[in-house]
């Protein structure tokens, strides 16, 4: 399950870097616009522009070392 990585991540990288979680379901528009095909999916935005993609679950050292490629 993503949920604790995510969480434990995003209180790592906070400040710097806002996680923010989208439930598709809910919000179909979101999901349609940034062509969210599966679950989970990982968008990293800056100044307003998509610039990495990452579909499927990853631990937590991954989701670090990802996040900090990309900012």
């Amino acid at each position: 399950m993503m949920a604790p990585v995510f969480e434990r991540a995003a209180q790592e990288l906070e400040p710097a870097c806002r996680f923010v979680k989208i439930d598709t379901e809910a919000a179909p528009d979101l999901a349609q616009r940034y062509q969210i095909r599966s679950i989970p999916s990982l968008l990293i935005f800056s100044g307003g522009r998509e610039i990495a993609r990452q579909a499927g679950a990853m631990d937590y050292s991954s989701l670090v070392r990802w996040v900090k490629s990309h900012v």
